[in-house]
């Protein structure tokens, strides 16, 4: 059976991320291929994925001839492959990893969007903005009290697809704004996370390219 994962460039593909990262987790098996997303060979290079993805994009997972695209998904799917290993089997701590997700899914990336995940890899970092650095203290709030009311290592309990999905997240707002004693829990949660084999794995590649730089990151305060 041949089971393939189209991902984007390492230190930018943050969607793929999260379905490479769903997928390692449940234990399945995959060959990986990278899509190079770099200006000006994206728009080339996602046409020809969106012969056989409608949404021309990655990731896209093509499972025997399947074609699952969207990072939501494959990481559902790859629950369901993993026998649900991936979610709580509680059906109201399932629901809040739902909605934990969801949210990522849809509108989360409007908070501090200038902090891509590809500035997560930038050197020389900005100054955050008092409304960046307010965005995030509110979400480092949310976690650590999703922390306090599961009263568990993760936002609703064991490992989750709810914590895969926060992971790019993590990764772009502490590179850039560390949490500190307010948020106890969310300092060990983050390190939890970012000690994970797989997680290490994927940012190790990430580091090892050069870094992508996006306009409109640097407008210091």
């Amino acid at each position: 059976m041949a089971r393939t994962l189209y991902v984007g460039n390492y230190n930018a593909s943050s969607w793929a991320f999260r379905a490479w990262l769903s997928l390692k987790e449940a234990g399945i098996y995959f060959s990986e291929q990278m899509v190079d997303i770099r200006r000006p060979q994206r728009w080339e290079n996602l046409a020809r994925i969106g012969e056989f993805s409608p949404p021309a994009a990655v990731p896209v997972l093509v499972d025997d001839g399947t074609v699952i695209y969207d990072s939501l998904a494959i990481m559902e799917y790859a629950n369901e492959m993993g026998g649900g290993v991936l979610l709580p089997g509680d059906i109201k701590r399932r629901a809040k990893a739902r909605s934990f997700m969801a949210w990522q899914h849809s509108t989360f990336g409007r908070i501090c969007p200038c902090l891509s995940f590809e500035s997560s890899f930038y050197r020389d970092k900005k100054n955050l903005s008092t409304d960046e650095q307010g965005a995030i203290e509110k979400i480092y709030t949310l976690w650590q009290h999703a922390l306090q009311d599961n009263e568990g290592d993760y936002l609703v309990g064991d490992y989750s697809l709810a914590d895969m999905a926060f992971v790019p997240s993590v990764i772009r707002f502490s590179s850039h704004y560390q949490p500190d004693e307010r948020w106890p829990l969310v300092r060990a949660w983050m390190d939890r996370l970012l000690t994970r084999p797989h997680v290490a794995d994927w940012m190790g590649k990430a580091y090892d390219q050069e870094p992508i730089y996006l306009p409109g990151y640097r407008n210091d305060p």
